[in-house]
């Protein structure tokens, strides 16, 4: 490589950017995280516009990988770096560089930051994209559907050189709008709806209902596996496992048959609530998507919502099932979720579950059973167990 060109990777912010008085809230926090997935083997440089990772140790193709990972990044770019701003110094990298690339199109992008430099946007591309004609064989220029966009960023201290882009997962780093609580079960839904609210900056933490006999280890494990794939976007996550076989054997023996999916769900929004409270969690986020079984419709989503305060957030309320499998698959849930292990939700389906529930009759059913007290025992004697993506093993929390 030509003199002064160093190799580095840096970020666009994308949405990020549209952030003003706490920006750099925004950015900080994703600094920070990026630190923590690269365990701070990287040098990191960053302003409102661009953030810059230059390796230590790991070599790039390893970082460019966890850096998909992480949310708050728009895109992820490989590029070089010339603190010499002089045109002819420009020219002479530019075709180093295009010289171990294969291409037939091309077209030149400049973006000059620095309004002092003396030469404008438009002069520069024509000045490059000449250099480049002359001294590259068998190419021409192709302004609308180019092999190779050739960047160059002028900017206050240097110049930027880069062609390609890695698109990111784009959102807010996590944790910066809060904590919700994942209702977490073996299914498709509940994890992409989790990866959805981690992607909107909430941190999460999980809850699962088990029903020992009747649900196995495996679910359980299932269930494990899913969060430590959430994990790998998070961090860690805390799940909190509920045994739920009191309460849901007292429904099944004691409330009619088309009610036990809508009184189930109802105990486990107020379990869900007092967990939320005690964690300093905003929100509950579930997996519901509108119609998708019985206890989804609007009338049972108000009837079930109506035992709890705090705001219930649907990051999949308006998919449908095969758009909800494809994103099952892009973030690799999918051959867990569908491994065959009954959860709490579906080891006592109804044939006829009831579709327009009326609150009045959930409350008179619900006064069959001693709801209150069992809650209570489920409550104390839940099991948290923290998970992070390194985990193989799970050790309780003290």
């Amino acid at each position: 490589m030509g003199d002064f060109m160093q190799k580095l990777i840096f970020l666009k912010y994308g949405e990020l950017s549209t952030k003003k008085d706490n920006r750099s809230f925004f950015i900080k926090t994703l600094n920070d995280d990026i630190k923590k997935v690269l365990e701070n083997d990287v040098e990191i440089n960053y302003d409102y516009g661009r953030m810059f990772i230059v390796p230590k140790n790991q070599d790039f193709d390893s970082i460019i990988n966890k850096l998909k990972t992480i949310f708050g990044i728009h895109e992820i770019v490989l590029a070089y770096k010339l603190d010499n701003k002089d045109l002819n110094i420009i020219k002479q990298n530019i075709i180093e560089l295009l010289k171990n690339k294969t291409f037939s199109t091309f077209k030149v992008e400049v973006k000059r930051s620095d309004k002092d430099y003396p030469i404008d946007g438009m002069q520069l591309r024509k000045d490059l994209g000449a250099h480049i004609l002359k001294n590259i064989s068998n190419i021409k220029v192709d302004v609308n559907n180019p092999e190779l966009v050739v960047n160059i960023e002028i900017r206050k201290k240097e110049v930027l050189l880069f062609f390609d882009s890695i698109k990111g997962l784009g959102g807010y780093p996590v944790g910066t709008l809060g904590k919700g609580l994942l209702m977490l079960s073996g299914g498709i839904d509940s994890p992409v709806a989790g990866y959805l609210a981690m992607k909107r900056g909430i941190k999460l933490e999980a809850i699962y209902f088990e029903s020992p006999p009747h649900t196995s280890e495996a679910a359980l494990n299932k269930v494990k596996s899913l969060a430590k794939l959430l994990a790998s976007y998070n961090s860690d996550i805390k799940l909190h496992i509920i045994n739920f076989t009191e309460i849901q054997e007292n429904i099944y023996k004691n409330i009619p048959n088309d009610y036990l999916i809508t009184i189930m769900r109802r105990m486990m929004y107020r379990i869900s609530a007092i967990i939320a409270s005690r964690n300093n969690c905003k929100i509950i986020v579930n997996g519901e998507s509108i119609g998708q079984v019985a206890s989804q419709t609007l009338t049972s989503m108000n009837a079930i919502n109506s035992v709890v305060n705090i705001p219930v957030i649907r990051p999949l309320a308006c998919f449908d099932k095969l758009e909800i499998i494809s994103l099952s698959k892009d973030i690799n849930a999918y051959e867990t979720s569908i491994l065959p292990y009954e959860d709490c939700c579906t080891i006592f389906v109804p044939k006829h579950p009831v579709i327009n529930p009326e609150k009045s009759k959930c409350e008179e059913y619900e006064s069959l059973i001693p709801y209150e007290d069992m809650i209570y025992r489920a409550i104390k004697n839940k099991n948290t167990i923290k998970i992070t993506s390194k985990e193989t093993n799970y050790s309780d929390l003290l």
